[in-house]
Parts: C-alpha cells; structure tokens; sequence
C-alpha cells in the first residue's frame, strides 16, 4: 500500500495533475499548423509516474489514452534512463512500441525534479502525412508496414539545447507539408515544456514526498474501486463478436471475437478466437486490444474512477500472435487504429450485454468514417485535409440516439465548412442530416449526416478508410439496425459510383464526393409501426 496523504490534499493534487494534462492538449490545439490538430483536435495528452503507468489524462481520445498507458514503458525498454536528462524531448511512431498507427506521433518529455525523473509527459498528435505512397499516408492496398510511411523509433529530437536540426532535417524530407509538420511537432514540444513548468509548481506548493505519495493512492484506490466494480458482475463465461466488413485486400468479412471470464474481483478478456491477420491495413496492436477493453469496463463499470494505470491491475488481456490484432511488426495497421479498435469493443459491448442491457447503447457510428483529400495548392505547397464524419448515436433503453455524434473510442471534433473552404481547395455543397437513416425500435437510432465536397482543382486524391458500410450499426434488445455507411463519387460529366470502404482514387476538378454516415441502431421491439415505418425498417440492413 502507499504512504497516507490526507485525502482533500490528495483530491487537489489529482485535479492539479488531470488538469495539466488537459492543458497540455489545449496548448498543442492553440500552437499547431495543422487543422487536424488545431480544429479537429486529433491529439492526446496525459501524464505518466516515473515507470510510465498513466496518472492523469486530458478530455481526450479514449484510443489514444489507452495505449499510451503502455507508452513509456515500452520506451523504457530501449532507452535506458540513464539517457535521458533534463530538457529531452523524444519522438516515436513505432507500433511496436507501445503505439497504434504511424501517423500518431508521440512526444515524450521526461520531467526532473531535484536531479530525479518523477513523471513523464506523453502528448500523441495524428501528422497529416508521415510519408508512404499516398499523401495522408493511408495506403488502402498496403500489404506491409513499410509502405505506410517513415517509421520512427525513440529517437531524441530536442535537447535543452533546442532542436536537433539534422534529425528535423532527416524527418522533413520523408514527409510531405514539411513546414507544417514541423509546426506540428514544436506544438507537442511546448506542450511538454508546459506540463513540466506545471510539475515544478505543484511539486513546489505541495513537497515531493506528498506529490509521490498521492501519485502512488491515486493508483491504489483506482485499482480498489475497479475491483469493486467487477465484483458487483455475476461470476461466469460471456462471449461476443463483431465484424470488419473486409479485410482490406478482397477477402470478406473478418471477425473479432473475445471470451470475457469475470471471476471474483478480476475479468480475463481472450481474443484468441479473432480470425487471423488481414491482408490489409485494418491489422492492429495488443495495446489497442487493451485500450479498446479498458475504455469499456471504465465505461460500464468505472465512470467515476480517475483514469490511471490502477484501475486496469484487475484486467488481464489476451491477443493470439498472428491474429488480427496480434499480426507482428511487419503487418500494416494504419486503418485497424480506428476501425478495428471499434470492432474490438463493440464485440466486447456485445458479449456484456447479459450483464445489463440498460447500460448499453445500440450500435453507432464505431467508425472515423475517414476521408483524406490530398493534392497541392496553386503555390505548390501540399495540402491534406484529414476529415472524420460522425453518425448517428444507437438508441438506449430510455432514449432514442443523438444524431451526428462519435461514440466509443473516437472524440474527434468535425472540421468546420469555413476552414475547409479556407484552406483547401474544396467547397463544401451542402450538409444537413441523413433523415431517417437511424434504425426502427422502441427508441430509434439517431440519425447519419449527409455532406458534398466539391474539388475545385485539376487533380486531387481521395482516402476512404471506413466501416460499417457492410456490416450496419447493430440494434439491441430487438431494435433495427442503422442505415449502412455510404459515399458516392460524381464525376463531372455525372456518371456516379460508390466508394469502397478502403480505396485510393484520383479526382478532377468538378467531381463531387457524397458523404452519407450511418444511422444509430434502434433499441427494443418497436411498440407499433405504420407500413411506412415497416419498409424503412426493413431497408436498414441493404448495402445500397
């Protein structure tokens, strides 16, 4: 057990802390080049002890948060601390090392205090582009991790020096829009400036022997309540699945499948029945499976409990080497980031159903819904916009879905017409509600959104990398499945045709992308319904 604080010493020293670390989001959102970062906020933040298990997070990305829980650790391993010294700050992408994808980009800050490491400072920001074949970096066909873009081990990019201006060099020349990435990476660099300014204060108001003993109750107390709740859950075996709609290189769908054995105050989450690794790029890491679990036992369980590496002692996660989301180093994942992660808890949401549907919500827009526009400007600068599209929320026990929102591990704010139409060479035609498109029940779905992008240059790129185009958003309790994930390419002589989920295209000027995001599955049988209704709810499962 840890050394006793006093717990109203221990309550401001734990919002002293979270508070930083929501900070340091802020201060990367205020000082990024980037729209993604600075109006889509596509960014984390959080704080580790000296062994890098989380402490503190910002109001941030749940993906993100979970694994950079591993982060530091896995940093640890290869970079001894006798490396680091005071005013580093070291950069890295590998998903083997504690990461996810190569666009997000994580910068670590070691924080020294009286000559000792006491914490670190972890900020992840999504870069626009990290290289590979396509700009945006996200290679529909890709078949390795190499084709995905720059891979970057811990690598020290600031020392209290400054910039290490041959490395920045190095990382500039891999990537396209080397000026705005590098504005992007001194956001994530001031931001762990910031974090470590915020340390020293409350280090300074409170006493090192304080501040380390509420780090170590903040975890204890975590891991008490964590145990607490998993004890309220009948003992017992439950299993659940879910589908990707492909694997990214031709083949059908492909499932996610976990066994959740819930014993005494511990679960055990095995995913060693998930199909084998994909031949595309919806692969992912152990440390998003964990993620992935750890964001629904503390959504379903702990909603109150300080997120730290505390609460998740309880849990043990299992992943099959070879496995989709255990593929090895080599395999691409720049897509099973945030598709698959979605697939992982959606599956597990499943296989908790029988412990109290009430706390569930139907299936929802458990996708980015990903379209990347790349192309260069008149000046012949790059430009990459990077837009996520919400859906419509599934429907709960006691109300229906909220439209056009992100559910599960995504937080990602929209970037605004105005922007868009300011900074790239785009117009946005329209955007309204996809009416009707939430599935039928006793409380429906919420509703998808319908947006045009017209390009107005004579070439330009465009990503999907989607889900639930195939597979809708599932209704519970007897509800109708959500209108599947559609979008349409207009050409400019008006021939149209439908986008793949994962595809690379090219665009002239006139064509016209048609974004439809899905609707919220509906929740209970539907108490009566007209023969209009009856058609509606019967379309919900097509592939249009």
């Amino acid at each position: 057990m840890s050394a006793r604080v006093d717990p109203v010493t221990l309550e401001i020293v734990r919002h002293a802390l979270t508070a930083t670390a929501e900070e340091m989001s802020l201060v990367v959102m205020r000082s990024a080049r980037s729209p993604l970062l600075r109006e889509a906020g596509d960014l984390s933040s959080a704080l580790t002890d000296a062994d890098g298990h989380l402490i503190a997070q910002g109001r941030d990305i749940p993906m993100h948060m979970g694994v950079m829980s591993f982060t530091v650790r896995e940093f640890l391993k290869r970079v001894p601390r006798e490396r680091l010294a005071p005013g580093d700050t070291w950069f890295l992408n590998l998903p083997e090392v504690g990461g996810n994808h190569l666009p997000d980009v994580k910068a670590i800050r070691p924080i020294f205090v009286q000559g000792e490491i006491v914490l670190f400072a972890v900020n992840l920001a999504h870069w626009a582009d990290i290289g590979g074949a396509v700009p945006g970096s996200y290679v529909a066909n890709a078949t390795d991790a190499w084709q995905e873009g720059l891979r970057i081990p811990p690598f020290r990019l600031f020392t209290a020096a400054g910039p290490d201006r041959e490395k920045l060099d190095m990382i500039s020349a891999n990537v396209r829009g080397s000026e705005e990435r590098e504005g992007d990476i001194l956001a994530q660099v001031a931001a762990g400036r910031f974090a470590e300014i915020q340390v020293h204060q409350i280090v300074a108001e409170h006493g090192m022997s304080t501040v380390m003993a509420a780090i170590a109750t903040i975890n204890d107390r975590a891991e008490a309540q964590m145990r607490e709740a998993l004890a309220a859950i009948p003992d017992g075996v439950y299993t659940g699945e879910d589908w990707l709609d492909d694997d990214a290189g031709g083949g059908g769908p492909v499932a996610v499948r976990v066994r959740v054995t819930v014993a005494g105050n511990r679960a055990r989450f095995d995913f060693s029945d998930t199909d084998d690794a994909a031949r595309g790029p919806v692969n992912t890491t152990p440390f998003i499976a964990a993620a992935s679990v750890f964001y629904v036992v503390k959504a379903l369980f702990g909603t109150d409990i300080q997120p730290s590496g505390g609460c998740y002692r309880p849990l043990e996660i299992v992943t099959r080497p070879g496995s989709l989301l255990d593929p090895g180093p080599e395999s691409p994942v720049v897509g099973g980031n945030h598709e698959t992660s979605q697939r992982i808890a959606d599956a597990v949401f499943r296989a908790l159903e029988a412990t109290g549907p009430e706390r569930l919500s139907a299936g929802g827009p458990t996708t980015s819904g990903l379209l990347l526009f790349g192309g260069r400007r008149a000046d012949g600068t790059w430009t990459t916009l990077y837009e996520v599209h919400g859906g419509g929320e599934g429907a709960r026990h006691d109300r229906d879905g909220t439209p056009v929102v992100r559910v599960h591990m995504s937080n990602v704010m929209n970037t605004p017409a105005e922007v868009v139409e300011a900074e790239f060479p785009i117009r946005i035609e329209c955007q309204r509600l996809r009416q009707e498109s939430g599935g039928a029940g006793r409380h429906r779905g919420g509703d998808g959104l319908y947006r045009e992008y017209r390009v107005l240059t004579d070439e330009m790129s465009v990503t999907s990398m989607f889900e639930r185009r195939i597979v809708p958003p599932y209704g519970l309790q007897g509800g109708d499945s959500g209108a599947p994930f559609r979008v349409t390419i207009v050409r400019a002589d008006g021939t149209r045709s439908d986008m793949p989920g994962k595809a690379n295209l090219r665009l002239g000027r006139d064509d016209v992308v048609i974004v439809e995001s899905c609707g919220g599955g509906g929740y209970g049988q539907p108490e009566t319904q007209g023969p209009d209704e009856l058609i509606h709810s019967a379309d919900k499962g097509r592939v249009q």
